[in-house]
């Protein structure tokens, strides 16, 4: 099997180590000299036909741009897109199979969680993430694509991991109820550091906190159902489940590495394609995330 990268910037570097880990052939679209790899300058000196695998690591803003020339040009093909989808909603009709890259759906506690829960039986959810964006992006965060918000960056977009992996969990796509979305910090930055979200899916109520302003990293949700309450820390990798007499129980998976979700994604992508986020599932995610823009504009 044959893989094409487009980009290679952090999260392509890594996609490409996973693939070359599960003995796909990889080349990429990039500008950099990479002796391990058959590197091309643009899309269009490439020879699409003969790849079996697509992946668009590019910011974001150019998602759209190589989607869509790769789709328009290719048939039967598998694309990976990273997450999200778009810098905004866009009307698109796929030709070839598309899948977003929201690897979080394949984070074993996740998974556990989503086995061990009814949706019908979901009170609420409460879904925390924040991290300093000076401390993520160390090389300069000022030039990072999250900090410019031309280039689609803003905790909205690139946390929309949290709105992705609590439909994944109810079975069903989020509906706004309100939202609030702004920079409020002195970062020199023209994106969003802020953005909460008050959301239902059936029944369930949804309260998602993002920011870039945390010192202390934190990625958690908390569940709330008759009969437990589920708390999930991804940094720590612990799942507590506290039942109605106060009894606890424990869940760690602390071998977890961060290559794993995404070789799991990559592996339900070209065979069962089981808990991939879908186009379908992907342009939902887009839509809410285009009426929060709306409304905060």
């Amino acid at each position: 099997m044959k893989a094409l990268i487009i980009s290679m910037g952090s999260i392509g570097t890594r996609h490409a180590e996973v693939l070359t880990s599960m003995g796909i052939e990889v080349s990429a679209i990039t500008s950099q000299i990479i002796r391990s790899l058959e590197c091309f300058n643009d899309l269009k000196s490439v020879n699409l036909d003969k790849f079996d695998y697509f992946i668009i690591a590019s910011p974001t803003h150019l998602h759209y741009e190589h989607l869509n020339y790769i789709d328009t040009n290719v048939s039967g093909k598998i694309i990976l897109c990273e997450k999200p989808l778009f810098d905004k909603f866009r009307d698109f009709n796929p030709n070839n199979k598309i899948f977003i890259g929201y690897n979080l759906r394949f984070h074993p506690l996740i998974l556990e969680l989503k086995n061990m829960l009814n949706p019908s039986e979901i009170l609420t959810i409460e879904a925390r993430c924040g991290q300093y964006l000076p401390s993520w992006r160390k090389r300069k965060y000022t030039s990072s694509y999250s900090a410019k918000k031309e280039l689609g960056g803003g905790v909205l977009l690139d946390l929309s991991h949290e709105i992705d992996y609590l439909s994944f969990l109810c079975d069903s796509k989020l509906e706004l109820i309100k939202s609030y979305q702004a920079k409020v910090s002195n970062l020199n930055i023209t994106s969003d550091d802020v953005c909460m979200i008050l959301a239902k899916c059936n029944k369930t109520l949804i309260n998602i906190s993002l920011n870039y302003l945390s010192k202390t990293p934190y990625r958690q949700i908390l569940i709330e159902t008759n009969n437990n309450t589920y708390h999930l820390d991804l940094i720590t990798n612990t799942l507590k489940i506290v039942d109605q007499d106060g009894k606890i129980t424990q869940i760690q998976n602390s071998n977890l590495q961060r290559n794993d979700t995404f070789k799991a994604m990559h592996i339900d992508a070209l065979n069962m394609q089981n808990h991939i986020c879908t186009f379908s599932q992907a342009m939902d995610t887009m839509r809410l995330i285009d009426q929060i823009q709306k409304e905060n504009i």
